[in-house]
């Protein structure tokens, strides 16, 4: 069930104010809000003042913002500091960019609900004195031996796979921090997610929205997910109702896909699923070199009901035809 629909009364038993862990970057916020907005919506016990509070969290990949991810830690160190929030009782539940969240969560920490998926596309940011021509091809828009700011070594292996003159240069931040960077000239050109502008009501700052035939996404791009205490029957029950089966097989799908390959942040890893018309699922996903030298991508379709095997399954096929060396040992 969608977030946006409303569900019947039903009476939890639960001790209010009920308390939503978040970062505190701009989008984080957004998106915590919009959660918190719907819940109360969809359940009108939860509309009066202070039945829900948000409590930011700083975590250690929002403190450090010099180096990769992959250098500090991965993609853990934006959850690690709210996953102990959550087992010592400070918050009850939290809200998460699903792609930020490792694929093995911490003992007494469960995914209990995703949302519905934002656009999950990559965009190009250019500077705004840029005009750009009609092209086939969207990776034209960018000069020849372009400087890129990225953090991303998925976005990066894509990008020098097509165009191997481009210069990638190590680029962190919010998002207004990054579209800053751009407008002031540090670099040619940047990418961001999509669905995070979008969120920010900052779509128009989108110079070029990349295909995924051309940018496969990050497994889980433009999906909220919410974790609570497994031990939380009632309160699980209630975030349960907020949930998108098409959002949930997409994430047990790309998740599993990660795990199989053992992505990290340092492993150039895709995984994009999608429902068809025909009811089956498509999971598409990629490996490749940060050089963008080797890159190779597959798919496979299947029932929804399926999402866990077909990731481990296409996972495992591109991990065998991959070289051992671009994955975690």
């Amino acid at each position: 069930m969608s977030q946006n629909t409303e569900i019947p009364v039903r009476s939890y038993q639960l001790d209010l104010p009920l308390r939503a862990g978040t970062r505190a970057s701009p989008l984080a916020l957004a998106q915590t809000r919009a959660f918190l907005a719907s819940l109360a919506k969809s359940h009108p016990s939860l509309r009066v003042a202070g039945a829900l509070e948000e409590h930011h969290i700083k975590t250690t990949g929002d403190a450090v913002q010099d180096r990769r991810l992959a250098e500090v830690g991965g993609k853990g160190l934006f959850a690690k500091e709210i996953h102990e929030a959550l087992l010592d009782d400070r918050i009850d539940f939290a809200v998460h960019s699903l792609k930020d969240l490792e694929t093995a969560l911490p003992r007494g920490v469960v995914l209990a609900c995703t949302l519905t998926r934002e656009d999950a596309r990559d965009v190009l940011i250019l500077p705004p004195d840029v005009e750009l021509a009609e092209t086939l091809d969207p990776l034209d828009a960018l000069p020849p031996a372009a400087l890129i700011g990225t953090s991303s070594v998925r976005r990066q292996a894509q990008l020098l796979a097509a165009r191997p003159d481009l210069r990638p240069t190590l680029f962190r931040g919010n998002v207004q921090t990054r579209l800053d960077r751009v407008a002031r000239g540090e670099v040619d050109a940047s990418l961001l997610a999509y669905a995070g502008l979008k969120r920010l009501g900052l779509a128009h700052r989108a110079s070029v929205v990349l295909s995924t035939d051309v940018m496969l996404p990050a497994a889980c791009q433009g999906i909220v997910g919410v974790t609570a205490r497994s031990t939380d029957t009632e309160l699980l029950e209630l975030l349960l109702s907020m949930e998108d089966p098409a959002a949930r097989a997409a994430a047990t799908a790309e998740r599993a896909l990660l795990h199989a390959l053992n992505g990290s942040c340092r492993t150039p890893i895709g995984g994009y699923a999608t429902m068809q018309a025909d009811g089956t699922l498509r999971l598409d996903g990629l490996s490749a070199s940060e050089n963008g030298r080797f890159l190779l991508r597959r798919s496979i379709s299947g029932a929804p009901a399926d999402a866990a095997r077909m990731g481990a399954e296409l996972g495992a096929s591109l991990k065998a035809d991959s070289p051992a060396d671009i994955f975690e040992p």
